[in-house]
C-alpha cells in the first residue's frame, strides 16, 4: 500500500463518519427540543414559499440552496487551511462544521436572532429532518467543490446568490449580512417595501 493510498480513507468509512456525525447532530437537537418535523409535526419533503409554517420545518425548502453554498465555502476554507489532506478528509471536516452550524443556529439565541434581524419574522428554527436536509445539501455542495475547477465554482456560487435574491429575496450573503449588522433599506426590499 503506498502513502496517496494510506492517507485517502476508505470511502465507507468516510460515510460512516458523515453518518455518525449527522446522527450526533440530530441527538443534540432533539436534546435541545427540537421536534422531528417541526412545530406541526407534519412529515413533508419539500416546501417551497419561504413565508409558510412548514419552512425550515420539512426536509428541504429555498434555504437548502444556501446550504450548497456553505458546502462549496467550507469546502474552500478547508483546502485553504489544510490543502495536503485528502479530498475526503476535507469534505469530512466540512461536514462536522455544517453539523455544529445546524446546533448553533437552533439554539434560542441565534432563533430570537433571525426573528429580529432578518426577514424571518416567523422562524421557530429547523425540524430535525431539515438540519438533516441542510447538512446534506451542505455535503452536495462540498463534493461538487471538490469536482469542478475553481471557476466553475465561482461561477455556480455566484449564479445561485442570484437566482436566490431574485427568487426569494434572500440568500447566504444577505442571511450573513442581516444578521450581522441589519440594513433597513435591504430589509424593506426582502420585505416587499
Amino acid at each position: 500500500m503506498n502513502n496517496a493510498t494510506s492517507a485517502r480513507p476508505a470511502l465507507w468509512r468516510c460515510g460512516a463518519c458523515a453518518v455518525s456525525m449527522m446522527a450526533a447532530a440530530a441527538a443534540a437537537e432533539r436534546a435541545m427540543g427540537r421536534k422531528l418535523w417541526g412545530i406541526s409535526g407534519q412529515a413533508g419533503f419539500w416546501s417551497g414559499n419561504v413565508e409558510s409554517s412548514h419552512n425550515s420545518q420539512y426536509l428541504f425548502d429555498p434555504y437548502t440552496f444556501s446550504h450548497i453554498t456553505h458546502g462549496f465555502l467550507l469546502y474552500l476554507a478547508a483546502w485553504l487551511a489544510a490543502p495536503r489532506l485528502s479530498v475526503r478528509i476535507r469534505i469530512l471536516i466540512a461536514i462536522a462544521i455544517e453539523c455544529i452550524w445546524e446546533i448553533v443556529e437552533n439554539t434560542d439565541t441565534v432563533i430570537n436572532r433571525y426573528r429580529t434581524a432578518t426577514i424571518s419574522l416567523h422562524y421557530y428554527g429547523d425540524s430535525i429532518m431539515n438540519s438533516m436536509g441542510d447538512i446534506i445539501a451542505g455535503a452536495a455542495g462540498m463534493i461538487l467543490a471538490s469536482l469542478l475547477p475553481a471557476y466553475h465554482s465561482a461561477v455556480f456560487v455566484a449564479a445561485l446568490e442570484v437566482v436566490m435574491a431574485l427568487w426569494i429575496r434572500d440568500n447566504l450573503a444577505l442571511n450573513i449580512l442581516m444578521l450581522i449588522h441589519p440594513i433597513q433599506i435591504v430589509h424593506a426590499w426582502q420585505t416587499g417595501g
